[in-house]
C-alpha cells in the first residue's frame, strides 16, 4: 500500500494541466452498451475507477481497453458478441458508479442484474431514485439477493419527475430512455456539467435529448444508436484542487484546461479569499496572497459550490485569516477529513452539518489517514503548507479520482513524493 510525503513551505509557480472528467467519463463508458461496434474514448483518466468500469464491461462481454503507449488517454469499447447483462457485487462494492450500466442493459437487452451498492463513507447514497425512474419507463424492477433485477420487453417514454436531485440516477435514466420508445420528460434532473458530456456523447451516437443542463430534459427515443468517437472534458474537480494548490501554498499557477463556466461558485469564493483568478488562453491562473482570507461556504446543488470541492477549500480555510463556516448540504458524513486536519493543528468545531473553521497562523506535519477521495486531496493540500513532513496513507482513495497528483505538484516544485507505506 503506498502513502504520499510532503513537505510544506514551497509556494507553487508554473503550469499543469487537468486531466479528463472522471465523472463524466464513468458514465460515458456504461453508455457503450447501447450500441455495437467499437467506441473510442479520449482524454479518459488513468484512474482505478476508471479501470473498475472497464473491468465491469469486460465481466459482461465487451471488449475494453484502454490503450498504450502514444495514445494511454484513450479507451476502446467494443460490443461484437453475446452480453451477458450483470453486474456482480464483486465489482460493484468497489465502485457504486458501476450502478450507470443498468438503465443501458435494461434498455438494450431488456434485462439487467446489477448488485445493489450498498453504503458508502461519505454518507447514504441510495438509488431509489434510479429505479423510480425506469419504473416510469415501464420496467419491473425486483430487489432479490442484493441485486436489483430489471426486465422490459420494451421500455416506453413516460414523466420522471425526481423526488431529489440525484446526477447518477438522472444519467441512467436519461440512457434508458435514449431507446425506449415515444417522448419522455425528466423533472428536477441534475445540471452537472458531466450530465451535458453525457446527453453529448448520446446525441452523437444518435440520441435526440434536449435540455440537458437544466432542471428539464426531454428526450425522443430512437430504435438504435451507434457507435461514438468523443473527446471527454476537462475534469473541474481535479482543476478546482489544483487552484486550491496554488491558493493554499501562496504560489502563482495557471490551469490548463480548467473552465471557468464549471467552476464559477469555487472561482468566486477563492476570489472572495483574497486570490487573483483571471481567464488565460487554455485555462484559468490562481494568484495567491500568503494568507487567504476566511470565507463562508455551503455545498449544494450545481451551479452551487460543488460539495466535492468541501474539504478542499476547508484546508485552504485552516490557515486563513478569520473564521469560516462550512456547511455541507449534500452528504451527512462528510468531515471525516476534520479530525485530520486536527492532527495537522488545524481548529475546526463541528456542529451537525456544520464546520466552524478558525484560521491558524500555521500547520505543522503529522501522519495522517486518507478517510475517502476528497479527503485524501484536502490533506495532501494542508501538507503543503503545513511545517515539515506530512505522511498521507491510505492514498487508494486519492488513485480513484486523481490522475498521478503527486507528479502534478511536484511539476509545481511541491516536495512531495509516493513511497511504500511502512509495515
Amino acid at each position: 500500500m503506498d502513502m504520499i510525503i510532503v513537505k510544506g513551505g514551497q509556494p507553487l509557480h508554473g503550469e499543469v494541466a487537468a486531466s479528463g472528467a472522471k465523472n463524466a467519463a464513468l458514465p460515458i463508458l456504461a453508455s457503450a452498451l447501447l450500441a455495437d461496434g467499437t467506441h473510442t474514448f479520449r482524454n479518459v483518466p488513468d484512474l482505478a475507477d476508471v479501470a473498475t468500469m472497464l473491468e465491469v464491461l469486460r465481466t459482461m462481454g465487451c471488449e475494453a481497453a484502454r490503450l498504450t503507449g502514444r495514445k494511454k488517454d484513450v479507451c476502446e469499447v467494443a460490443l461484437s458478441g453475446p452480453i451477458t447483462p450483470e453486474a456482480p457485487y464483486e465489482l460493484v462494492k468497489t465502485m457504486r458508479a458501476s450502478v450507470l450500466v443498468l438503465g443501458p442493459l435494461v434498455a438494450r437487452f431488456g434485462r439487467a442484474r446489477v448488485s445493489m451498492p450498498g453504503g458508502c463513507a461519505i454518507g447514504a447514497r441510495p438509488i431509489d431514485q434510479h429505479l423510480k425512474g425506469l419504473k416510469a419507463l415501464g420496467a419491473e424492477i425486483h430487489l432479490t439477493e442484493g441485486y436489483v433485477e430489471a426486465r422490459a420487453k420494451q421500455l416506453r417514454g413516460g414523466t420522471v419527475n425526481f423526488d431529489v436531485i440525484t446526477v447518477t440516477g438522472t444519467e441512467n435514466v436519461m440512457m434508458a430512455a435514449a431507446l425506449a420508445k415515444g417522448h419522455t420528460v425528466m423533472e428536477n434532473c441534475a445540471r452537472e456539467p458531466e450530465v451535458e458530456e453525457l446527453a453529448r456523447v448520446l446525441n452523437k451516437m444518435g440520441a435526440r435529448i434536449e435540455g440537458a443542463g437544466t432542471s428539464v430534459i426531454t428526450i425522443e427515443g430512437v430504435d438504435s444508436l451507434k457507435p461514438v468517437d468523443h473527446a471527454i472534458l476537462p475534469d473541474r474537480i481535479e482543476a478546482g484542487t489544483l487552484l486550491v494548490a496554488a491558493a493554499i501554498s501562496g504560489g502563482n499557477v495557471l490551469v490548463k484546461h480548467a473552465q471557468v463556466e464549471h467552476l464559477e461558485a469555487v472561482v468566486d469564493k477563492l476570489r472572495e479569499a483574497g486570490c487573483t483568478i483571471t481567464v488565460e488562453a487554455g485555462g484559468l491562473r490562481c494568484k495567491a496572497p500568503r494568507t487567504p482570507t476566511a470565507v463562508n461556504i455551503t455545498t449544494t446543488e450545481h451551479p452551487g459550490f460543488p460539495t466535492d470541492m468541501q474539504a478542499q477549500l476547508m484546508a485552504l480555510m485552516s490557515v486563513s485569516n478569520g473564521t469560516s463556516v462550512i456547511s455541507e448540504n449534500i452528504f451527512e458524513n462528510r468531515f471525516m477529513h476534520v479530525p485530520e486536519l486536527h492532527r495537522l493543528g488545524a481548529d475546526i468545531t463541528i456542529q451537525g452539518h456544520t464546520a466552524v473553521v478558525k484560521g491558524v497562523k500555521g500547520l505543522s506535519g503529522a501522519q495522517v489517514m486518507a478517510t475517502d477521495l476528497r479527503a485524501s486531496a484536502s490533506l495532501i493540500l494542508a501538507g503543503l503548507r503545513a511545517e515539515g513532513p506530512t505522511e498521507v496513507s491510505r492514498v487508494y482513495h486519492l488513485d480513484r479520482g486523481y490522475e498521478r497528483l503527486e507528479r502534478k505538484l511536484r511539476s509545481l516544485g511541491a516536495d512531495i513524493r509516493r513511497v511504500k507505506a511502512r509495515g
